[in-house]
């Protein structure tokens, strides 16, 4: 057995409040070249700059490159979703001889061309596998796959690019923690707090393993607002509490919770917090450190990277007390016929040949976003969400489930909603079919929410920062025409 516990810099200058310029990275190669937004009121963890330097094998050492970015002038009335739409190919085509509006992005997000250029780039230039060679590929793989973690962690402001593990997504970056440190720090009759609002994929992972060490769900249910109750929240959490499971934002209700406050009572009895960030990190500015919390989650295919890679962030000195998860090549140090000892993390939660081209697509993504600023992309977001929650709640018939936003409560850009006496699918059917726009019905990866609220589905427009009001009436427009049709 093994013994445990033994970028690219973007330079921002200032601009005005409500003013955005394109950027153009001029340093890069023509055929990854891209105009960027400029945000203003930047937060310093979005710039990709810090010295994180990393050893992954005896004869290599990954340090960022930097890129300098030159402004272009634009429209001083454009919006960020006008600037940026051009840069999303797919959003250029017609459903039905109508111009598709895309709001779905809460499911998945779309890509933008640098993105996908930067994966043609990886497998037309540079496709090897990573920390297996010294030849010329190999080398400048490993760096670009090393890079995109140290874009990764400064991000969120990880304290240590070797906090980030690559993973396949949140589901699995959740399984790891549920099935390494659940299976090690869980015992019978420890206690796991989550919200009736959560993801499957937060849920079935703790079940799994609270079943195998006979520990205890208990579940936080909703104010007459339609939030978690932080209140009973905080009077749960006792020394029988082990873990705090919560989403940062609800993918279902829209609502945002105080993640700062929720860890500091989970830390005051010795708790950990898992934090589901799936919704939070590709629309805000989300500082790991500030938060505090012991493990946070992300989707790469959420903020508009490629699918088939997310990220676990988990504060190092529990990362490095942590057995592995999956075995094979990669995550060891030696391997005898009789027992192995393991790398250090991240390494060790890496086994095998790593999803390469999507990690570099994600540290592409995390550069896209920080071009034009998460606090920016966040500011106009919040106005979309304020816009499509007073749209939809005016139609007649129409209940939105979750929080009415206002200046204490901040809603997500999302709402999930139902029409009476109208199937949410049937809704999402005819206004794709007829009207080209996409939107989702079901029940969200969330049934126990549904239950909670007393439906089986609900129908969800999600938006992103490449939305724009227009897009709202035009959905907007569209249901009043498919309710009427019923």
């Amino acid at each position: 057995m093994a013994v445990l516990c033994s970028g690219q810099t973007a330079y921002f200058s200032s601009c005005s409040h409500r003013s955005f310029s394109k950027l153009v990275p001029s340093s890069m190669p023509q055929f990854i070249r891209h105009h960027r937004v400029l945000a203003s009121n930047c937060s310093p963890n979005l710039a990709i700059g810090r010295s994180h330097r990393r050893r992954r094998s005896s004869s290599l050492y990954v340090t960022p490159s930097t890129t300098s970015l030159v402004p272009v002038e634009h429209s001083e009335s454009t919006s960020v979703g006008e600037i940026t739409r051009s840069d999303f190919p797919i959003l250029r085509q017609k459903v039905n001889n109508h111009d598709l509006v895309y709001m779905n992005n809460a499911a998945t997000s779309q890509k933008p061309k640098y993105v996908l250029e930067a994966l043609r780039s990886y497998y037309e230039s540079s496709n090897a596998n990573v920390h297996r060679g010294v030849h010329y590929l190999s080398q400048k793989a490993t760096t670009a796959y090393e890079n995109a973690r140290v874009k990764v962690a400064s991000f969120i402001n990880a304290s240590d690019d070797r906090e980030i593990v690559f993973t396949r997504n949140a589901t699995e970056a959740i399984n790891l923690v549920a099935h390494s440190w659940g299976e090690l720090n869980l015992s019978y009759g420890d206690e796991i707090l989550l919200t009736v609002a959560e993801h499957h994929s937060a849920i079935v992972p703790w079940q799994i393993v609270a079943q195998k060490k006979g520990a205890v769900l208990k579940y936080i249910s909703l104010t007459a607002d339609e939030v978690p109750d932080m209140d009973q929240l905080k009077k749960s959490i006792s020394n029988k509490t082990k873990l705090v499971v919560t989403h940062h934002v609800s993918n279902v209700l829209g609502s945002v919770l105080p993640i700062d406050e929720i860890v500091t009572w989970a830390h005051s009895v010795g708790a950990k917090v898992l934090v589901d960030a799936c919704q939070s990190v590709p629309h805000m500015v989300v500082d790991v450190q500030k938060l505090n919390a012991d493990f946070l989650v992300a989707s790469s295919h959420k903020m508009c990277g490629p699918t088939g890679i997310g990220f676990l962030f988990g504060k190092y000195n529990i990362l490095s007390c942590m057995p592995p998860f999956l075995g094979g090549g990669e995550m060891i140090s030696d391997v005898y016929q009789d027992y192995s000892t393991y790398a250090e993390p991240p390494s060790r939660f890496e086994a095998g040949t790593p999803a390469i081209a999507e990690a570099i697509g994600l540290g592409a993504a995390v550069e896209y976003l920080s071009g034009i600023g998460m606090q920016q992309i966040h500011d106009y977001e919040r106005d979309l969400a304020d816009y499509l929650y007073y749209s939809l709640t005016s139609v007649p018939n129409v209940r939105v489930y979750g929080p009415a936003p206002s200046q204490i409560t901040k809603r997500a850009a999302l709402c999930s909603f139902n029409v009476k006496n109208v199937h949410p699918t049937d809704i999402a059917t005819i206004i794709s079919e007829e009207y080209g726009v996409a939107i989702r019905s079901g029940h969200h990866c969330a049934q126990p929410l549904h239950r909670y609220l007393g439906v089986n589905a609900s129908a969800r427009a999600s938006l992103y920062f490449y939305n724009t009001k227009a897009e709202v009436d035009r959905f907007i427009e569209t249901l009043k025409s498919t309710i009427n049709f019923f």
